[in-house]
């Protein structure tokens, strides 16, 4: 399954009213280490059809960040049923997202 780009317009829709966990990945593209995890989130949506990963650029989407009260990034949300499980900050190992994820 390919990444979602997530905005204030479908957010509802893909993210909280989805029957599938998100991983929700809070991003800019002057960031160093957002790029450094981009890759791995690309293959983790690739793998992984039982979940829908989405990424939420923090420059265009000001309103979510904040919602979400993302002050570091990379930023990972994990949503189960409209609820956040799990959240983490930095680069992450593969391994460590998918636990965060079950």
């Amino acid at each position: 399954m390919s990444v979602l780009n997530i905005t204030k317009n479908n957010f509802q829709e893909e993210v909280m009213n989805s029957e599938k966990t998100v991983l929700l990945d809070f991003w800019a593209g002057w960031c160093g280490p957002c790029r450094m995890l981009s890759p791995v989130v690309d293959e983790i949506a690739e793998e992984n059809d039982n979940i829908k990963v989405c990424k939420v650029n923090v420059d265009e989407q000001q309103e979510l960040a904040s919602e979400f009260q993302v002050m570091t990034i990379p930023t990972l949300v994990v949503i189960k049923n409209g609820q956040i499980q799990n959240r983490s900050m930095g680069v992450k190992p593969k391994e460590e997202i998918l636990d965060m994820v079950q």
